[in-house]
């Protein structure tokens, strides 16, 4: 379970870091370039969300996430 947790932080420090150097962008984009595996980018966001660090909006289709 640890390492679950280890997993899903890690990648929840690359999407921050990915929008603290890149503004705000597709989540789509996000999974493409990072290429997080399984649902870790899933968790990773979600994580985020929950420490209230990410502004998540629905534009059409996609779904944008910038930094608070």
């Amino acid at each position: 379970m640890q390492e679950l947790q280890e997993q899903i932080g890690m990648s929840a420090g690359q999407i921050y870091n990915y929008l603290n150097n890149n503004g705000e962008t597709t989540f789509s984009k996000i999974k493409k370039e990072l290429d997080l595996k399984g649902n870790f980018a899933d968790l990773g966001l979600g994580w985020l969300a929950r420490e209230d660090k990410v502004e998540i909006s629905k534009k059409g289709a996609s779904v944008n996430v910038r930094l608070k």
